[in-house]
């Protein structure tokens, strides 16, 4: 019988957070179980930093539905099993923390707690529940590559942003005669820029699945000059790589040890110029960074949040735990945490985002790189 659960938001930021919580908490609420907010991801986890959620007329999760980021906070940097701590003298060491956090939510007396994240989220869910605690999955994560599901809130808010911004390029691509270059999201999946391309009417689309010959581009930009078209529209993840080339990144953080610090950036100003001295147009970059995380969610965003949410709550009913709640065949359903993690399976080693995590890439029998082909988008290759 559940009586009180918690709900933890983690890793960056998407619109549809507060969609999640909002529909868990209704659920909850129709069957009178208590739901409190974990403050910042697992730190609060941590720090015991909960708060009660309501959809009453003053509560917290009352009037959420259309905003941005997460009432409750997230964190991008909390790997409870190889935890960051800074000592007095300044040093730094790595404990695993995770022990008192499980303590905590016994102490709290929680039922169930709903992870609503990424990779790097659920390999830690998928931790806990090794361990013995309830957990509940929700994929987030604007890059789509959550595995085991055929899409995460997030996702369409972050394309519907970079389509807009396509269509303003557009513009001033074809006023000034101009290649015009976004660089969107996507470090290890092509998701955001691919289907972005096609709903803007893009000519090229690089993704980190397919890495690109520059030659080839510039290629479809000359023959688009032979016809009249004296400008083109490229769309660039952060993750794209030209063909034995490696990442472009723009510096390294320190968030802790098993925890993805590589910070991408960059690699479309490289394609602007290099496709600026190989046809003679002028070529501008613009890097649409965290445009595409924040703000209202999409329609569709706010529908699939709340499936995906009022889905959780009902699996905790249920005694179903070690799961990720997912959309399989356009029907909400559910898979055991282990699936999720793939071959990630050592406890705390890493919290995401290896070479053996279980990421949902771009495959190349997808329909949308065979419809991007079709008509004629460019991938690099």
């Amino acid at each position: 019988m559940l009586k009180k659960v918690g709900i933890l938001a983690n890793g960056g930021d998407v619109s549809g957070f507060n969609a999640v919580i909002r529909a868990i908490v209704k659920t909850a609420e129709n069957h009178g179980i208590e739901c409190y907010g974990i403050v910042d991801g697992y730190n609060g986890l941590l720090k015991k930093n909960f708060e009660i959620l309501t959809t009453a007329a003053n509560g917290e999760a009352n009037g959420i539905l259309p905003k941005g980021g997460s009432i409750i906070g997230s964190s991008t940097n909390a790997n409870l099993f190889n935890y960051k701590i800074v000592n007095e003298d300044g040093s730094v060491q790595y404990r695993d923390m995770s022990d008192q956090a499980i303590q905590n939510i016994k102490d709290f007396g929680f039922d169930c707690i709903f992870t609503l994240g990424g990779d790097g989220t659920q390999k830690s869910a998928r931790d806990f529940a090794t361990k013995g605690v309830n957990i509940i999955g929700v994929p987030k994560t604007i890059d789509n590559d959550v595995a085991c599901t055929e899409i995460t809130f997030g996702y369409n808010t972050a394309v519907s942003v970079a389509m807009e911004a396509l269509d303003r390029l557009h513009t001033t691509g074809a006023t000034h005669h101009r290649i015009m270059v976004l660089e969107v999201m996507g470090r290890y999946a092509g998701w955001i820029a691919l289907e972005s391309a096609i709903a803007g009417g893009a000519d090229i689309a690089l993704i980190p699945e397919i890495p690109y010959d520059i030659k080839l581009v510039a290629e479809k930009i000359e023959s688009r000059k032979r016809i009249g078209k004296n400008f083109s529209v490229v769309v660039v993840a952060e993750g794209a790589m030209p063909k034995g080339g490696t990442l472009t990144v723009m510096n390294q953080r320190d968030n802790g040890n098993g925890v993805d610090n590589t910070k991408l950036g960059g690699i479309g100003q490289v394609v602007a110029q290099q496709l600026q001295e190989m046809t003679g147009l002028e070529a501008r970059n613009t890097t649409l960074g965290y445009m595409q995380r924040g703000g209202t969610p999409t329609a569709f965003d706010r529908v699939l949040s709340t499936k995906y949410g009022t889905k959780a709550m009902e699996l905790a009913l249920e005694g179903k735990f070690g799961v990720l709640t997912i959309i399989k065949n356009g029907k909400l359903d559910c898979i055991s945490l282990e699936d999720v993690v793939g071959n990630n399976k050592q406890i705390g080693a890493v919290s995401g985002n290896t070479q053996e995590s279980n990421l949902r890439k771009i495959t190349m029998d997808d329909d949308l790189i065979k419809t991007a082909r079709n008509i004629g988008i460019n991938l690099g290759d």
